[in-house]
């Protein structure tokens, strides 16, 4: 009635029905309505929609594949910002492949210059690629959350040690539960009196009421505290840390070399005779019909996935061999402490940096049980 008399809504009147629709918003089950998280919806619906439109003609391909990045950009930067965990990016990524994977079935492998090891090929890589993916979103290394009853202890801890939480240094106390260490990090959190703290670089985290780990951080998107913190993924919808930090990088591999080899295969059975570089770029009977061009546009669109992925996995890499994570990185920059290398891909911190060979096989034993460390090497 406010709208059709043109009347201003009360503060907070969309927001209220925003989630009025988020809630009735429920697919009949046997146990019951169940509740569809409605950031799942947009890729499920406007993906295949912007690709068909996009292989109508080459303009609006060319407007579609340059407007979608930034559309994607643009709802990340208001979901960081407002600091919400979101679906949306896990549900385009795996709409995304399994729409590519049909696409490819149903308009490249019927034209007969697919053969069935290759397709066989692509199919192994996908479900590898999802089995690590299935991985990387288990636990990335969550500290736990300390007892109501131990959390009043914490009160009369000093203000320099509430205050801090951006702190790389953990803090170890005497005991055998708290003085293990994992690949030179103190595993666990611990929990100490204030007179065990003097003298010692805290890392206290307010949030969680606990003293955290070397290298350990808090999340403000999990709301938790993560040994090993890298990064929060938007693409998995979790941490990446020390538990699933092998299994991420090993999701990118595999994503890297799948979506590739199909964007090869794709290109050799629609532009015959042109390299694939060469056929991205020059394919004169890509639109001759719409199979072709609904298949070139995908290929167009896989094609900004994997270098963005890309881009990703090169970052990752080159920090696992300074031995730096990217929260690590971010710190560095903000308090000027560390050096910009590679024209300023990676940011070495010179802290855990042991040398090439020791930084990999420091990531690969992620997770394992290492030898006992002194406690000053955890500090």
């Amino acid at each position: 009635n406010r709208w059709l008399t043109c009347r201003s809504l009360p503060p907070g009147a969309l927001g209220r029905i925003a989630d009025t629709v988020a809630d009735r918003l429920r697919v009949p089950w046997f146990a019951g309505a169940v509740k569809i998280n409605v950031s799942l919806v947009p890729p499920l619906v406007l993906l295949p929609v912007f690709l068909h439109v996009a292989a109508l003609h080459f303009l609006l391909g060319l407007v579609i594949l340059t407007s979608l990045p930034v559309l994607v950009l643009w709802y990340y930067y208001l979901t960081h910002r407002r600091k919400e965990r979101t679906l949306f990016f896990l549900s385009l990524g795996l709409f995304s492949l399994g729409y590519m994977y049909y696409v490819f079935l149903q308009e490249v492998v019927p034209r007969g210059h697919v053969g069935f090891s290759q397709v066989a090929a692509l199919t192994c890589g996908l479900i590898l690629m999802l089995a690590a993916l299935s991985r990387a979103k288990k636990d990335p290394g969550y500290l736990p959350i300390p007892a109501s009853s131990d959390k009043s202890s914490h009160q009369d801890l000093p203000k320099s040690v509430r205050g801090s939480c951006n702190g790389l240094h953990g803090v170890t106390t005497s005991g055998p539960a708290n003085s293990r260490a994992v690949n030179g990090e103190a595993k666990g959190y611990s929990r100490v009196s204030a007179e065990e703290l003097e003298g010692v670089k805290k890392d206290w985290c307010a949030k969680c009421q606990l003293v955290r780990p070397a290298r350990a951080g808090h999340c403000r998107l999990c709301g938790r505290c993560v040994r090993r913190l890298d990064h929060h993924c938007v693409w998995i919808n979790s941490c990446v840390g020390e538990q699933n930090h092998q299994a991420f990088i090993l999701a990118l591999s595999f994503f890297m070399l799948t979506s590739v080899y199909g964007i090869t295969l794709t290109l050799h059975t629609i532009c015959r005779g042109r390299t694939p570089f060469v056929a991205l770029f020059y394919c004169p009977g890509a639109y001759s019909d719409y199979s072709s061009a609904l298949s070139f546009t995908c290929v167009w669109y896989c094609t900004i996935v994997t270098a963005g992925m890309g881009y990703i996995l090169l970052i990752q890499l080159l920090n696992i061999s300074y031995n730096v994570t990217e929260r690590e990185a971010r710190l560095a920059l903000r308090d000027n402490t560390g050096r910009r290398l590679l024209g300023g891909l990676v940011i070495d911190t010179g802290q855990y940096n042991r040398g090439f060979l020791c930084n990999w096989g420091h990531f690969l034993s992620l997770g394992s049980s290492p030898p006992q460390h002194s406690a000053e090497d955890i500090v």
